[in-house]
């Protein structure tokens, strides 16, 4: 839901495998007494967000009669957890005929890739901000990556901020949080998706 522009099959894989070692790299800066911490979403400890970036990487292989590979669980290792995610839908990516594969999705049919690449691509970048400021690390987004959501963040249809919209436990969009107009394009794209970007955690 996040990216409009239309993009070569070695574009989408080249930014999921940049955006998916960004968020690795995140995972593995986190210690061990850190996974418990409050995450900027509400319902969600910072193993949480690791567990819901999983669970969207399963969501992408279902339409093609698929599921994630058997992998030690986000309670027991969320590395390793993640690790195996990102292999199934790296192998999806580089099938050229998986890749091509339309499916239903709630914003309409797409191919495999598109929908990797407007959903779980995206929602790295999102929930990375949401890990990172969970367990104390440089919460940047990259330049690129905002730029290329905020065109589409802008026009976020009001039924997507509905809890469940895309599935029973998926809650892609909060309501607005509203920000000065002066804030930077970071600050007002992650309003827009329904995060303060002032969020700090308590204790």
């Amino acid at each position: 839901m996040l990216i409009d522009k239309v993009s070569t099959m070695s574009d989408i894989a080249a930014r999921y495998t940049s955006r998916a070692d960004a968020f690795q790299a995140k995972i593995r800066q986190v210690r061990p007494e850190q996974w418990s911490n409050q995450s900027p979403c509400a319902d969600w400890t910072a193993r949480d967000v690791v567990q819901h970036i999983i669970d969207m990487h399963g969501a992408m292989l279902a339409p093609l009669g698929r599921s994630l590979s058997p992998a030690p669980s986000v309670a027991d290792d969320p590395l390793a957890a993640f690790v195996a995610a990102r292999a199934d839908v790296e192998t999806l990516l580089n099938t050229p005929e998986l890749a091509a594969t339309t499916a239903e999705t709630p914003s309409g049919p797409m191919s495999m890739e598109q929908h990797v690449d407007q959903v779980v691509s995206a929602d790295m970048v999102l929930h990375g901000w949401d890990l990172a400021k969970a367990t104390g690390q440089d919460p940047t987004i990259e330049s690129a990556d905002i730029q290329s959501m905020w065109p589409t963040v802008q026009h976020v249809p009001a039924e997507f901020r509905i809890p469940e919209a895309f599935g029973p436990g998926i809650v892609v969009y909060g309501p607005e949080v509203k920000v000065p107009e002066d804030s930077t394009l970071q600050d007002r794209l992650l309003g827009l998706i329904g995060r303060d970007p002032n969020w700090t955690r308590s204790g």
